[in-house]
């Protein structure tokens, strides 16, 4: 990702949004949610290079920072809970749509950041079911939200969703953490795991 347009496109591909160019010159282009009129992706050129301004956790700020040379504290916005990502090649595209739907997330408290939280809370040495994490981030039906939301998961070493199972126990499966790596981080964890399932009423959060 490189382009402006590209910027904008990815961040008016999410629910409510709308783009606006606040200011009397059209450097800055800004993508909006509609009803809070929150914006949470800022676009503009400066040195050259189109620049995004994005919000940001702050428990990822420096993590993002400290990975790419092009993400640096927010140019014109609050350093704490903002980034400037600088569009100079460097950074993967996923990597920058991983920022920009986090910043998406946070300027509308999305189902998104609750799960993360809620993953969060799962202790070293047990697993929770997807309708249980569910359930402690605000809605017991949205178990496929999970899901997705953790194969999209932006700092595995912070969220721990490998542990996280379905209601049998079953583990997620290669696809989501290469091959054998759940169960490997389950058994450092101290869960026995036995032909890829764990047993809840052992290791289950209550």
């Amino acid at each position: 990702m490189k382009t402006r347009q590209e910027a904008l496109e990815y961040g008016l591909s999410f629910p409510d949004t709308y783009k606006e160019a606040p200011f009397r010159e059209q450097n800055w282009q800004l993508v909006r949610v509609n009803g809070s009129k929150k914006a949470f992706l800022w676009t503009y050129e400066k040195d050259g290079y189109i620049n995004l301004n994005v919000k940001v956790d702050p428990d990822f700020r420096d993590l993002w920072r400290k990975a790419y040379a092009s993400v640096i504290p927010a140019y014109h916005q609050n350093k704490e809970h903002w980034n400037t990502v600088i569009l100079d090649g460097t950074i993967p595209d996923d990597e920058i749509k991983k920022m920009i739907a986090l910043s998406y997330d946070l300027v509308t408290d999305s189902p998104t950041k609750r799960i993360y939280e809620a993953v969060k809370k799962i202790p070293k040495g047990k697993v929770a079911t997807y309708g249980q994490v569910a359930a402690m981030a605000g809605n017991a039906k949205m178990s496929r939200a999970v899901g997705n939301a953790l194969h999209k998961n932006p700092d595995p070493d912070n969220i721990p969703c490998f542990r996280v199972v379905n209601s049998e126990g079953k583990l997620s499966g290669n696809f989501a953490f290469g091959e054998g790596v759940q169960e490997r981080l389950l058994k450092e964890d101290g869960i026995e795991v036995e032909n890829g399932k764990v047993d809840l009423s052992k290791y289950g959060m209550l």
